[in-house]
């Protein structure tokens, strides 16, 4: 993006995938901050991966857990949403189900219209995203709009996170 078009663009619709983690709060906090500024739409979305199912006897409690998740997430954004229109800030919110969570990510931005996204990382390291990779480096990688990448600290599995952060927003 030339300067000239960086000076132009002012953010109408902002994509915030979030997964209830710490760093999703972060990524929230600078979210905020952005739509305040820029007079800005949030439009946050919680992808529940999905796992084919490969017996029948492990379909229906795929099904039920994968039900439960989805209102759980759904009670949380509703929170957050009522948080983002008291201070103005017009939200919505949508929680999907995929195989392929970054490419839902995608497909999210492209039907909600969205020209900004703003998308944390989880600072894990070793073996898992190596083997797996990060949602977050395959988003930057397909998608298609500016985006904000939030790297977080290295994520400590053993340290304990006091219970107010954890509440701040769900």
């Amino acid at each position: 993006m030339s300067e000239s078009q960086a000076l132009k663009f002012i953010p109408t619709k902002i994509l915030l995938p979030v997964d209830f983690s710490p760093s999703s709060q972060t990524a929230i906090d600078t979210a905020v901050d952005l739509a305040l500024h820029f007079r800005a739409e949030i439009f946050l979305v919680n992808v529940i991966p999905s796992f084919s199912a490969f017996a029948s006897e492990y379909v229906a409690p795929q099904l039920q857990l994968q039900s439960d998740e989805k209102a759980h997430a759904e009670k949380h954004l509703a929170k957050v949403i009522t948080v983002l229109t008291g201070k103005g800030i017009k939200a919505g919110f949508s929680v999907e189900l995929a195989n392929d969570v970054a490419g839902c990510i995608i497909e999210v931005a492209v039907r909600e219209r969205v020209d900004f996204v703003v998308i944390s990382t989880h600072g894990i390291s070793g073996w898992r995203p190596l083997v797996f990779g990060s949602i977050a480096e395959k988003v930057i990688k397909l998608i298609q709009f500016p985006l904000l990448l939030l790297h977080s600290a290295k994520e400590d599995i053993n340290a304990k996170t006091p219970s107010d952060s954890i509440n701040k927003w769900w």
